[in-house]
């Protein structure tokens, strides 16, 4: 409770307002001088007096500059990863330009791949001449999807592997295939999938899936993926949410899952989500659409469905699909494809074919700049993939992420 004063009614108050400043002066005037400080020192006042003035404050030190990214050019260019086709050299036009881009990452595919000697030399060298730490890619799956079966020797189906090993010797086959890769210099692998398909072997997923069962697919997929991580390659789990529900090859057409979330989150994301717990480092987004996410928008470009992905708690690179198929392709062209993915969530865009890359690289510039695609966003996608390549993603972006490795964070179950 505030206390009340009590004061003297108002005529009073200009005597006691009077008396008050009486005492005042009274008391200055009795304030001791320099001289009746110092009275017995000589000349007392005068060296007081010729005291030089107090050095003025040292003035404060300047802030530390706040962190500047690196120019959207380079942070738009840094979110791809594009194909070289047919670039069998480093000096080849095409690899040079994407390259000199400074493309996130390139994706071999067999039209560049000659002998080990060969590949050694194309992927040295673009590294060689790239400004950046450069991530090299390719599509080894085992089985059907083999990118480099010519120098890797493929191996067999990836349902063959669940059928016939355990999960500890298909991560130990997965190890080798990952040193004859990292022997090439590759560094990316887009490669487990963990769809699910039980069905016939030659099936748009088919015997691409480890298994229709969620656990059995989860076993054997992470086990491939950690064998990759034990060799140097960094995995890729694919094809989030899920690709087995769909019979229809986005290769070429639409693709649409009508499945409830909670169909979806009983079946299809099982694998995922154990995959997240163990910390894979990338995933990769299918371009099938779900009408419980987007309806009529491929996962590849559906903000639902990168929303879905980090609530799970991964805190990795999301990559696209190629946008160059048809699912995408035939609707969006590589530059607006480009804008809708990352503005979706994703951080890294795939192509195989980087003769599209300037255009994209300048549709996400200029999306910045008219404001469809947030900055911030693009920052994130960035600093993401340049720390996946071993880069400083403060460098690049002013913000300081952490990519999970691969290895697991728990022992691997068995099936």
């Amino acid at each position: 409770m505030r206390r009340q004063l009590d004061l003297p009614p108002a005529a009073g108050r200009g005597a006691l307002l009077v008396t008050a400043v009486a005492a005042v002066t009274a008391l200055a005037a009795c304030a001791p001088t320099v001289g009746d400080v110092f009275p017995e020192v000589p000349g007392a006042l005068e060296r007081f007096a010729a005291l030089p003035p107090p050095a003025p404050l040292a003035p404060a030190a300047p802030a530390e500059p706040e962190c500047t990214p690196a120019p959207l050019e380079r942070r738009a260019a840094a979110v791809l990863v594009v194909g070289i086709p047919g670039a069998r050299t480093a000096e080849d036009p095409l690899a040079q330009q994407v390259v000199d881009l400074g493309v996130g990452g390139v994706f071999l595919s067999e039209s560049n791949l000659g002998s080990p000697g060969q590949v050694r030399a194309l992927t040295a060298g673009m590294r060689e001449r790239a400004a950046r730490p450069l991530l090299v890619a390719t599509d080894e799956e085992s089985g059907r999807v083999s990118t480099t079966r010519a120098l890797t020797g493929g191996g067999p189906s990836p349902r063959r592997l669940a059928q016939t090993r355990t999960p500890e010797e298909v991560r130990a086959q997965a190890a080798e295939l990952g040193a004859r890769l990292h022997d090439l210099g590759v560094d990316l692998d887009l490669a487990p999938l963990l769809d699910l398909d039980d069905g016939p072997a030659d099936g748009v997923v088919g015997d691409r899936s480890f298994s229709g069962d969620p656990a059995t697919a989860a076993a054997y997929g992470l086990a491939f993926s950690a064998g990759l991580a034990d060799a140097g390659v960094v995995p890729t789990v694919k094809h989030f949410p899920g690709h087995g529900a769909s019979s229809t090859d986005t290769h070429t057409d639409d693709a649409v899952v009508d499945a409830s979330l909670d169909e979806l989150a009983a079946r299809d994301l099982v694998p995922f989500v154990q995959a997240v717990d163990a910390g894979v480092p990338v995933v990769m987004l299918n371009h099938v659409q779900y009408a419980a996410l987007d309806p009529g928008v491929p996962a590849s470009l559906s903000p639902r469905a990168y929303d879905l992905l980090r609530d799970l708690g991964f805190e990795g690179v999301a990559i696209t699909d190629s946008l160059g198929m048809g699912a995408v392709n035939l609707r969006w062209d590589f530059p607006e494809a480009a804008v809708l993915a990352v503005t979706a969530g994703a951080d890294a865009v795939l192509t195989t074919d980087g003769r599209h890359a300037v255009r994209m690289r300048d549709a996400l510039v200029a999306a910045v700049a008219s404001g469809t695609l947030p900055e911030a966003r693009l920052s994130e996608a960035a600093a993401r993939v340049t720390a996946l390549a071993g880069g400083d993603p403060v460098a690049m972006s002013c913000l300081d992420v952490d990519v999970p490795s691969g290895h697991p964070r728990a022992p691997l179950g068995s099936a």
